[in-house]
C-alpha cells in the first residue's frame, strides 16, 4: 500500500507525536490530520514545530465523536488511520479501569464503525485502505524468567484493566477485518523510550528525578524485566506494516533489549554521572543533582512497595517483522538512552512545565 493521506489519532502524545515527527520528515508531500483529545498525557506543544510549518492539520476532538471521524475522512479523503489514541498508564488503570474501557475500547470501536461507513462505501471509498491499530505486548501477560518469548501466536492473558483494554480492541479490530473486511493490521510493541515520553513513565520519570535530586522510587525489588524499543525504531516499524504489511496480520516490534527496571535505572544513573563529570554547566543548572556534588546519583534509589498484580516480565520475539518486513531496530539500548537523556537535558522547558502542572508532581514509579 501507499498511503498518502492520514488521520494519526492520539497524535499529540508520546509515540503518536514522535510517528508525526517521522513521517513527515520521510514523507513531506503527504496530508496528515492529528486528531488528539489532549487529555493529560496528549501535549499539542510537541507538533507546534510542524503545525507553524502548516505540515499538518491539528483537530482537537474525541475518537468516541463518530459524526467527527465520519466528517474528517469524508472530507480528507482519508486512506489511512493510524490509530494511537489509548489510555495507557497501568497504574491509573487499577486506581480507574473506566476511562480505560471507555477510550480504548468504545473509542476504537467508534472509529472502526467511522471507517467501515466511509471506506466501504462506494461514493467516498479510496483505491486502498488501511486502519493500523497500535497494541502493547502486556495483552500477552507475563513471563517467568526462563519463557520463550511472546509470538504472534501467544494466547491472551492480560492481567491488568489497561492490557485487559487493550486486547479487546484487538479483538474488534481484527473482527472488522474477518467480518466486514476493513482492511487492518495490529502491531503489539514492547516498552517505548525517547523524546516528548510522559514524565510519569519510568525513564523520563527517573531522569527528571534524578536532576532535582528527588528519590528514584522503584516497585519491589526492581527485577521485573521489560524490552525497551526505541520510538523512532518502532515508527519505522509501522511504517514498513502500513506498506508492506499484509492485511488482516498481526505483528510484535520489539527492541532486542531486555533490561530489569533496577538495571535500568541504575544505567541511567551512570549515564547523568557521566554527563555532569565532564559539564560544568549542568553541575551549574541542576544544582540539586547529586552528581551536582559528585555523588553517585544511584544514592538516590528507594525500593517501594510493588504495585497489585505486576507483571514480572516482558520479552517480544520480533522474527515475524524481521523476516517478512526486514526491520531490524537500529538504536542499540546505550545509544537510545544516551540521546534519550541528552534530549530531556536540552529540552527543560518542556518538562519542567508538565511536572509544574502536575498535582502529583510525578511522584509516582511506573513500570509498564
Amino acid at each position: 500500500m501507499n498511503p498518502h493521506r492520514l488521520l494519526i489519532t492520539g497524535g499529540a502524545g508520546f509515540i503518536g507525536s514522535n510517528f508525526v515527527h517521522y513521517w513527515i520528515k520521510n514523507n513531506p508531500t503527504s496530508y496528515v490530520i492529528v486528531l488528539d483529545a489532549l487529555t493529560y498525557a496528549g501535549n499539542r506543544t510537541n507538533l507546534a514545530e510542524l503545525e507553524s510549518k502548516g505540515s499538518i492539520r491539528f483537530v482537537h476532538g474525541d475518537i468516541r465523536d463518530q459524526r467527527k471521524v465520519e466528517a474528517l475522512l469524508r472530507e480528507g479523503k482519508i486512506d489511512t488511520i493510524v490509530h494511537f489514541a489509548a489510555e495507557s498508564h497501568v497504574d491509573r488503570s487499577i486506581l480507574g479501569p473506566d476511562p480505560f474501557l471507555e477510550t480504548n475500547v468504545m473509542g476504537t470501536h467508534v472509529l472502526l464503525k467511522a471507517a467501515k461507513n466511509i471506506w466501504l462505501d462506494p461514493q467516498y471509498a479510496p483505491e486502498e485502505h488501511r486502519f493500523h491499530h497500535i497494541s502493547t505486548d502486556e495483552v500477552y501477560g507475563s513471563l517467568a524468567a526462563g519463557d520463550p518469548a511472546f509470538t504472534e501466536d501467544t494466547p491472551y492473558r492480560p492481567n491488568s484493566p489497561y492490557a485487559a483494554s487493550k486486547a479487546a480492541s484487538d479483538h474488534i479490530v481484527r473482527a472488522y477485518h474477518h467480518t466486514y473486511g476493513l482492511d487492518i493490521t495490529i502491531s503489539n510493541c514492547s516498552n517505548n523510550y525517547g523524546p516528548y515520553h510522559f514524565p510519569e513513565k519510568l525513564i523520563p520519570l527517573m531522569i527528571i528525578n534524578l536532576l532535582n535530586g528527588r528519590e528514584l522510587p522503584i516497585y519491589g525489588d526492581g527485577r521485573n524485566v521489560r524490552d525497551w524499543l526505541h520510538v523512532e525504531d518502532h515508527c519505522q516499524a509501522i511504517e514498513r506494516i502500513l506498506r508492506s504489511g499484509v492485511s488482516g496480520e498481526t505483528y510484535n516490534i520489539g527492541g532486542n533489549s531486555e533490561y530489569s527496571n533496577l538495571d535500568m535505572v541504575n544505567m541511567l544513573c551512570s549515564e547523568m554521572d557521566a554527563r555532569f563529570k565532564r559539564n560544568e554547566d549542568l553541575r551549574k543548572r541542576f544544582v540539586l543533582a547529586p552528581a551536582a556534588r559528585g555523588e553517585k546519583s544511584s544514592s538516590l534509589i528507594r525500593f517501594v512497595k510493588d504495585r497489585p498484580g505486576h507483571d514480572f516480565r516482558y520479552a517480544i520475539d520480533a522474527s515475524k517483522i524481521r523476516n517478512l518486513l526486514g526491520f531490524i531496530p537500529g538504536h542499540t539500548i546505550n545509544e537510545g538512552i544516551g540521546q534519550t537523556m541528552d534530549w530531556f537535558l536540552d529540552n527543560e522547558s518542556w518538562w519542567k512545565h508538565l511536572v509544574e502542572s502536575s498535582p502529583s508532581g510525578m511522584d509516582i514509579t511506573i513500570q509498564t
